[in-house]
């Protein structure tokens, strides 16, 4: 038998999540901000990274009160190590603990190959990539110190890294952002594979087209979502909420199980639409 809609919604609002730290990067607009109030939702206290934009964090922290939890904004450069260290050393102050790391913060700087620049190339691989290895690290450290705490998870700790269909999928014209999240994925399995044996569990979600601020030019006008369309086989474009369902899910005891795995949420996008009808 299937799960009713209000079914499912009232499983949304048990609180998994009850009593855990969560850290979400890059918090305060599109799939992070999402994520953290979503993380809020299902009981989480919250810590919301921003680098630019205070006054968003600032709402996203009233929303993610508005549950009973506890959440404050943090201004951190991902890329940046003292600022990473400074963020995690923080939040144990304030919040006592880390348990999950949601590792979204990322950006992009789009060029045809032989049009970009170095420091284009370089402030991707930065962000998207570096940044996700300086959190993780971080974050790490306080796992091992913690240990399991059998009342609050089945685990030390949850990494989940924000990666994207384009970890498999090749996109001309953004050459540095597909190599970033191609890195991810790698980064995300050798962390998994490394950490599994000490009850950490490291995944990823991979988002296709989501109705974010990074993407608005692919879905603003209906031409553009028409076309964008053809690339969804579930014939919806994704909204930020889709990602932080999965992601609450996947850093719950639900999925305890699961190491080293990506969750695609792409409404298809990753089955080649175009060999539909056969090539």
């Amino acid at each position: 038998m299937g799960t009713s809609v209000d079914e499912a919604q009232r499983i949304g609002s048990i609180p998994l999540l009850k009593g855990q730290k969560a850290l979400v990067t890059g918090a305060n607009s599109g799939i992070g901000k999402a994520t953290a109030v979503g993380l809020g939702r299902m009981g989480a206290d919250v810590v919301v990274n921003f680098v630019a934009g205070a006054d968003s964090a600032d709402q996203v922290v009233r929303e993610i009160e508005a549950f009973g939890v506890r959440a404050y904004a943090h201004q951190a450069d991902v890329s940046q190590e003292d600022q990473v260290g400074g963020m995690v050393s923080r939040m144990v102050e304030e919040l006592g603990t880390v348990d999950i790391l949601v590792a979204n913060a990322g950006l992009q700087r789009d060029a045809r190959l032989t049009d970009m620049t170095l420091a284009q190339w370089q402030k991707v691989l930065d962000v998207n990539l570096t940044g996700q290895f300086l959190c993780a690290r971080e974050v790490t450290k306080e796992f091992l110190r913690r240990g399991v705490v059998p009342e609050v998870s089945s685990s030390a700790g949850k990494i989940i890294c924000m990666s994207s269909v384009h970890q498999v999928i090749p996109w001309a014209g953004h050459v540095n952002y597909a190599a970033s999240k191609g890195g991810v994925q790698m980064l995300m399995e050798t962390m998994a594979q490394e950490l599994a044996p000490q009850r950490i569990r490291v995944n990823a979600v991979a988002p296709g087209a989501i109705r974010t601020p990074i993407n608005r030019s692919a879905w603003d006008t209906p031409q553009a979502e028409t076309s964008l369309l053809e690339l969804i086989p579930y014939g919806r474009v994704g909204e930020p909420e889709d990602i932080a369902r999965a992601v609450g899910v996947l850093a719950s005891d639900l999925l305890d199980y699961v190491v080293g795995a990506t969750l695609y949420v792409d409404g298809g996008m990753t089955l080649f639409p175009g060999f539909a009808t056969g090539g």
